[in-house]
């Protein structure tokens, strides 16, 4: 139930601010704020990691510090605000919470999410399409990936996490900095 009041407080959010934005603009941005990531990090950002209760197994392979478990646990805070306050106080909850999430996605567009900024960066100077080097190490239980993306010939960035899609998103920011990078110093 969290992730739907997530979703329409986002939604109609972007759409009063930017109501001359196309539908795929707007869908771009929401799914910039909507999304595992990004609840994550409002998660950890307010500490709920800390006030989880977890299994010994989960507790002693890090569960607290756990993209899934930390984004689920938002959705079902949200859920559980709006069971008890109604839409008023979910609203308000999501707000505080989301603006500046909000706030940034309309900044950067999808910046967000940084391999569709780079995809999109790539297509837009001609380079290629990004490709994912990914290598893991460590037990099954505490893998720790790092992946590399290749644009071309060029092989950039460097990002380490605790899933695939963690390490791709983190290569890919770096990725997108060191592209702008050298094509500032080369104009």
């Amino acid at each position: 139930m969290g992730d739907s009041v997530l979703g329409v407080v986002v939604t109609e959010t972007l759409y009063r601010t930017h109501p001359d934005l196309p539908e795929g603009k707007l869908a771009k941005l929401r799914a910039a704020v909507v999304n595992a990531r990004a609840l994550a990090e409002v998660g950890q950002a307010i500490g709920l990691g800390q006030h989880i209760k977890l299994g010994r197994g989960e507790e002693a392979t890090g569960g607290r510090e756990k993209a899934s478990i930390v984004s689920d646990t938002v959705e079902a805070v949200i859920g559980a605000v709006h069971l008890s306050g109604g839409i008023e106080v979910s609203t308000v909850l999501v707000h505080r919470l989301f603006d500046p999430l909000i706030e940034a996605a309309s900044d950067l567009g999808a910046g967000l999410d940084w391999k569709t900024s780079l995809q999109e960066l790539a297509a837009e100077r001609a380079l290629g399409v990004p490709e994912y080097v990914i290598t893991d190490e460590g037990p099954d239980h505490m893998k720790t990936f790092t992946a590399k993306v290749r644009v071309g010939e060029q092989l950039y960035g460097n990002g380490v996490g605790r899933s695939k899609k963690e390490a791709e998103q983190a290569a890919a920011e770096t990725a997108y900095g060191e592209i702008q990078a050298a094509s500032t110093t080369s104009a």
